[in-house]
């Protein structure tokens, strides 16, 4: 038994416009301006948090640089040594659901 397919770009399109009584094109320009939003407001420049009302919060979070460590216990293989090597320092983003989309779930 195969998984239900996910809905395509065109289908989200097409429900928005419906929903909205907007045409096809005024929503697709209205996802790319939140999507031009959520940019600017993650990226460098920006505070690195949004909110989309009613649904779900974006964060962007740093992590540090770690060094490399040399002798460390090998989880996976007790009693062995391994050696981590040294991690760049990067940014990653985490989506977190808002409550209103968490109760869509139960």
């Amino acid at each position: 038994m195969a998984a239900p397919k996910s809905i395509s770009k065109s289908d989200i399109l097409n429900k928005l416009a419906e929903g909205s009584e907007l045409n096809r094109k005024q929503v697709a320009a209205v996802l790319d301006a939140l999507t031009a939003l959520v940019s600017s407001q993650i990226g460098k420049k920006g505070p690195g948090i949004i909110a989309v009302p009613g649904l779900l919060k974006i964060v962007r979070i740093s992590k540090p640089a770690t060094k490399a460590k040399k002798g460390v216990p090998n989880p996976f293989k007790p009693g062995e040594l391994m050696d981590v090597p040294a991690k760049p320092a990067k940014n990653v983003v985490k989506v977190r659901p808002l409550k209103s989309l968490k109760d869509m779930v139960q």
